[in-house]
């Protein structure tokens, strides 16, 4: 009776403690398809001329749910704790610029047909695979979320196995070690310059 008892028991865990991990996963899903279709939407058809507010818009949808602190400190690595609090911010804003200013590069590519391949969830981190098709295109872009101040936000993105923290990453400690922080900033007051204007 006691060894039933204790296999309920854990089955009833077992069963109850999947509920939230699925239910976080059901509001991940729900988080991307909302944020996929307004950007589908605000697209409208082929060959369609887009005013800069219009632009903007699909800027700010795009990229509202990426959490560029983390980001971009993991592209610094190390250094983002050796540099000042201001830099710190400096550094941040002006990644953030540049990545707003890349999604914009090829709008095309966002009237994709995303299918969900899997969602896993684990303890605040949740990591989802999907497929873009767009036309006899497929693209694999997997997405890493972290709960952050209560909202799920994404971290990293791979596109065909490439993840763009880890290449910026590569990037920037590439400058580092060659030329040192302040080339690699004003390399990026440059770039951030180009993208407002």
């Amino acid at each position: 009776m006691f060894k039933i008892i204790i296999t309920l028991v854990t089955l009833l865990f077992a069963v109850f403690s999947t509920v939230p991990a699925q239910s976080e996963a059901d509001e991940i899903r729900s988080i991307l398809d909302e944020r996929d279709e307004e950007i589908k939407e605000l697209l409208g058809p082929e060959g369609t001329d887009y005013t800069g507010e219009q632009r903007e818009m699909i800027k700010n949808m795009v990229n509202d749910i990426i959490h560029y602190r983390s980001m971009a400190q993991f592209a610094l690595g190390n250094t983002y704790d050796e540099i000042s609090e201001e830099e710190q911010e400096e550094f941040v804003d002006l990644f953030a610029t540049i990545i707003r200013d890349n999604s914009l590069n090829r709008l095309e590519i966002y009237r994709a047909e995303v299918t969900y391949e899997n969602i896993e969830v684990n303890n605040g981190s949740a990591y989802v695979e999907t497929m873009a098709q767009l036309e006899n295109v497929r693209t694999s872009v997997d997405y890493q979320f972290e709960r952050i101040n209560g909202e799920w936000m994404i971290t990293d993105m791979t596109i065909d196995d490439v993840s763009t923290a880890e290449s910026y990453n590569r990037q920037y400690q590439n400058i580092i070690r060659r030329h040192g922080f302040d080339a690699l900033l004003n390399s990026l007051r440059n770039r951030a310059a180009r993208a407002s204007t």
